[in-house]
């Protein structure tokens, strides 16, 4: 066998990684505060230092100025749900005018149903020509004419022959 010749600092690496090295089914926990308590502390300049104090402190006028904001913010989210309020009832409002629309023209429908109904033409016929001497237009008497309106037409005068 050859024997194996090592420098110290071989040696020296070679333990250092024999106490990382973990043998087994177990793993030990490092201690974490050596390694914190081992690392130097970063320098913080003044500039730094003046610059994280003045962030601590607020001003009067920041803070009058951050109230002011408050104030206003909530003053206009008062508003706004105001205003929410308002569209909502409106809505609720035109939803209950459109129901009672609904509902009067269903009750205009059936009462002209049902007057329609009642109407006996035939009787109606019976009473004008009989009782009210009423008489069928002759041929000579109906007179044509267009119109430029599809509606009904009002005699004012005589009609021109």
């Amino acid at each position: 066998m050859a024997a194996v010749h090592r420098t110290r600092r071989q040696q020296h690496t070679a333990d250092n990684r024999k106490e990382h090295y973990v043998q087994g089914n177990t793993v030990r926990k490092f201690d974490v505060t050596r390694e914190i308590d081992g690392k130097p502390q970063t320098k913080i300049s003044n500039r730094t230092r003046k610059n994280r104090d003045k962030a601590k402190h607020m001003s009067a006028g920041y803070v009058f100025f951050l109230s002011l904001a408050l104030v206003a913010t909530g003053y206009i989210l008062i508003y706004y749900i105001g205003l929410q309020s308002d569209i909502t009832n409106s809505v609720q409002h035109i939803s209950r005018l459109e129901k009672e629309l609904n509902d009067l023209k269903l009750a205009n429908d059936e009462e002209y149903s049902r007057i329609t109904s009642n109407v006996d033409l035939e009787e109606i016929k019976r009473v004008a020509i009989q009782e009210l001497g009423m008489q069928y237009a002759k041929e000579g008497q109906i007179i044509s004419f267009s119109s430029e309106s599809n509606d009904y037409v009002k005699q004012m005068a005589d009609i021109p022959k």
